[in-house]
């Protein structure tokens, strides 16, 4: 029996040992395997190749033995690249042009929690994808290998590093902190800042622990952030940069230590980039500020408001070329100068030269935006069985009533001076609410009117 909540939008999560055993684990990779057999494009009698790696996780190396056993057992080839970075894996599927490659992570889930992230063909392997999946393993179809795939273990850490760091620009000397978080990042942080020119600093929790014994890696979360602040008032470090568990998702500080939300950042981004890049299209998701999409437009840019989620990022990325992505959550792609898939050091080395280029700080560059009043994200519980049904019934009612709202991604409503944002989290058992205005007094008006919303479907708001 395999737990069909393990079967998520953007990727396969469970507990180890419970719901991701070894033996669910080669499930999963024999018949993603199949998958790749039946997509594969090669033209050659080789069999395709998959590429494979894990996170710190304690119980990543088992359950990575048992996906590439799985893998092999249906006649795919395998390199397994070892500990590293989610990022280092997408680079590592283009580097050795494979057919597919698979994560093994828990990203920034509980230390007993793992999971698979998969591309396939170049792209996110995500939503239909994974359910198609879950369901040809709850029925068993599959087919026997007439050949058993090859295995070899080679890292790629040195020409991963070497690609991120690649077109750096330096400027002026700038001092950084970083943050791994005792997170797959530890393994090539040092080095990546090692090798930036002018730059100074030094990486915290640098040690790879899957029990996280400093922090829960998740940038975030402000509580998490709290060692780095430390940190760089301590050294007097211009920035600081917190990396999630799998090095997928960013976090920033900065020269005050104060919180470069996912947003923030793109606004910086965003106007650095429309410099040589006029008319470029650039993707902001549903829980962003107002401030970034007006801002884009400011800049010359076109603004694009999309789905949450990493896999729906990229996906919208590939279909309509733009050149930047982002996540309230701290997801950023670049496509430009990149390859426009979410990487949190690549992304890092990126703020750093941004800030670097200029003499003036961060704070400083983004203190012509208008002030406004936002709560952060929150995740209210709702169980898996019944939060679509909450959702369809408020969207359905909301629109029954009027409201001016745009439904891309759960329903964001305009409302008053500002507006709110109510959709499921497809990784969680949760409602995500976010809410912006203009005043102190519209954003609690606001809020109260979403509590009111909520608790006609017994969901309680929390206390801001």
């Amino acid at each position: 029996m395999i737990n069909p909540q393990i079967f998520r939008e953007y990727d396969i999560r469970g507990v180890a040992g419970k719901d991701l055993t070894e033996g669910v684990v080669t499930l999963l990779g024999g018949h993603f395997a199949q998958r790749v057999l039946l997509e594969s494009v090669t033209t050659s009698q080789a069999p395709p190749l998959v590429v494979i790696a894990r996170d710190g996780r304690l119980s990543s190396p088992s359950l990575a033995s048992a996906l590439a056993q799985g893998l092999v057992g249906r006649g795919v080839d395998v390199v397994d690249i070892g500990l590293a970075p989610t990022p280092a894996l997408y680079f590592a599927a283009h580097h050795f042009q494979a057919a597919a490659g698979v994560m093994l992570t828990g990203s920034h889930n509980p230390p007993d929690h793992n999971g698979l992230k998969m591309v396939l063909n170049g792209r996110p392997f995500f939503g239909a994808d994974i359910q198609d999946l879950g369901e040809r393993v709850r029925m068993g179809f599959a087919s026997a290998a007439n050949v058993t795939g090859q295995m070899r273990q080679e890292s790629i850490l040195e020409t991963y590093v070497a690609r991120v760091v690649r077109d750096f620009k330096p400027g002026r000397p700038i001092r950084v902190v970083m943050d791994c978080g005792n997170g797959a990042t530890g393994v090539v942080a040092n080095e990546i800042l090692h090798r930036l020119a002018n730059v100074c600093g030094e990486v915290l929790f640098a040690e790879v622990d899957g029990r996280f014994p400093n922090h829960h890696p998740d940038p975030t979360v402000p509580k998490n952030l709290l060692h780095l602040q430390k940190r760089m008032q301590e050294t007097e470090a211009q920035l600081g940069i917190a990396f999630d568990g799998d090095g997928d998702r960013i976090g920033a500080l900065d020269e005050n230590g104060e919180i470069l939300w996912g947003d923030r950042m793109m606004i910086l981004f965003a106007r650095d980039l429309l410099k040589e890049h006029p008319g470029a299209t650039v993707i902001g998701d549903v829980k962003c500020s107002q401030l970034l999409f007006d801002a884009i437009a400011k800049a010359g840019g076109v603004p694009l408001m999309w789905k949450t989620g990493h896999s729906l990022v990229k996906d919208k990325m590939r279909q309509t070329g733009a050149l930047l992505g982002g996540e309230m959550s701290g997801h950023l792609f670049f496509a430009d100068r990149y390859y426009g898939y979410d990487d949190a050091l690549y992304a890092a080395v990126r703020l750093i030269e941004l800030l670097a280029a200029q003499d003036s700080p961060l704070g400083v560059r983004l203190a012509d935006l208008p002030k406004v009043f936002a709560t952060p994200e929150l995740r209210i519980f709702c169980a898996d069985d019944v939060k679509f049904q909450v959702m369809e019934r408020i969207s359905l009612s909301q629109k029954a009533q009027g409201a001016d709202l745009s439904d891309v991604d759960g329903i964001r409503v305009r409302d008053g001076d500002g507006w709110w944002l109510l959709r499921v989290s497809n990784t969680q058992p949760a409602l995500v609410v976010r809410i912006e205005a203009q005043s102190a007094e519209g954003l609690r008006l606001m809020a109260q009117r979403v509590a009111g919303i909520l608790a006609q479907e017994g969901v309680a708001f929390p206390d801001l």
